[in-house]
């Protein structure tokens, strides 16, 4: 009604006003007053108008398709990307994101390289490493932990409270992939022995009825298995704080993607920082929901204690990534990591082109930095 009284207005003066969307329409039709005339045309007019902005101004496009594939089962050390995919956070970066689970007995590895996924979480820089060694084309574009998760648990009153006692014990349990991998550098770095070693099955019944033995596990999740199982809280030694600075929980992307791609990969790193940050310091519910739906076998007291391990333990949020923002690595972290791998015997110096492992861009910008200060009232530590 409002805009008819205005078209009515306009007639008054038994003109219309000069519209270019009018140049067409005629001035006046027969069997109608000048008035009436005059606000067909107007009416016709605006509509073209209307339409011509809308053309003008097309609809946001569809957001695009990406999958995301994690490297082991749906837990709180993955939090922060259901977190994004929970809150609407990578659909308000233009990105349809599907997040596939890993496992036992499931390998995403292979699935980037293939091309059959757009990006995928590793373990640490070890496979970054082992990559460019043997020609794989990815980069990582961003490192979600500052601190490697990995752990030596042991029991408490064991005399096993400081790091440097760990040598001593009998029994040490260690997978087979970690005895050639971070056991060397135990080897090398603290004095640890092959005569320690015993290979760890993944279950705890070996470490729980031997209290003299030593269990390898993730600092976020064994502990808190040993405590529900046990009744008791073990020593916990993580590796990163001891010497061992490789960068963990990294995305990884095909060098082409980086190469031809680097708006997509940068809206990715940018939401899943984003993620990580809400996931730390906000209302987590949602992304712990989807969880729970991922994996069942998962429980919510599980997930806020492997949580408030992340945050105490600064696994997360530490280090650079105080000032720099969640996800931020270095090169020159990358090289000190990788020297003193050549220094445990795992690589030669001349292995690995070190500029190929990772691309730095996309990181380091304070991404979510004033995310946290919203939901914390100030920057720092956790």
């Amino acid at each position: 009604m409002a805009d008819l009284e205005i078209l009515a207005r306009f007639c008054d003066g038994v003109a219309a006003p000069r519209l270019p969307a009018l140049a067409w329409v005629p001035a006046s039709w027969p069997g109608r007053t000048r008035k009436a005339a005059c606000r067909a045309r107007l009416m016709i007019g605006l509509l073209a108008l209307a339409a011509t902005a809308v053309l003008a101004d097309p609809a946001p496009p569809a957001p695009e398709p990406v999958v995301f594939a994690n490297n082991w089962k749906a837990q709180a050390a993955q939090g922060g990307f259901y977190q994004a995919l929970a809150d609407g956070t990578y659909l308000a970066h233009g990105l349809a994101v599907e997040i596939r689970q890993g496992g036992p007995q499931v390998n995403n590895r292979p699935l980037l390289p293939a091309g059959r996924i757009d990006f995928l979480l590793t373990g640490n820089l070890l496979q970054s490493f082992d990559n460019v060694k043997n020609g794989v084309p990815t980069r990582a574009v961003a490192a979600l932990f500052q601190k490697d998760p990995q752990a030596l648990i042991a029991h408490p009153g064991q005399g096993y409270e400081s790091f440097d006692s760990l040598k001593g014990a009998p029994v040490v349990l260690i997978a087979k992939d970690a005895q050639f991998t971070w056991w060397q550098w135990l080897k090398a770095a603290h004095g640890f022995r092959d005569e320690q070693l015993r290979p760890y099955n993944y279950a705890l019944g070996q470490f729980l009825t031997n209290p003299r033995a030593l269990q390898q596990g993730y600092s976020v999740a064994e502990p808190i298995y040993v405590e529900r199982e046990a009744g008791f809280v073990p020593v916990v030694h993580l590796l990163a704080d001891h010497g061992f600075s490789t960068y963990s929980t990294l995305i990884e992307a095909r060098e082409e993607t980086v190469r031809t791609r680097p708006d997509l990969v940068q809206r990715f790193v940018d939401a899943s920082i984003i993620g990580w940050t809400n996931y730390l310091y906000g209302d987590h519910r949602a992304a712990n929901t989807l969880i729970l739906k991922e994996n069942p076998e998962m429980t919510e007291i599980e997930l806020e204690a492997s949580l408030a391990l992340l945050k105490s333990q600064g696994i997360v949020d530490s280090g650079a990534a105080l000032t720099q923002g969640i996800g931020a690595m270095t090169m020159e972290r990358i090289r000190a990591f990788y020297d003193a791998m050549v220094a445990a015997g795992l690589y030669r110096p001349n292995d690995v082109d070190l500029s190929q492992v990772a691309d730095t861009r996309f990181i380091g910008k304070g991404m979510g930095l004033d995310v946290k200060a919203r939901l914390t009232g100030a920057a720092g530590t956790p």
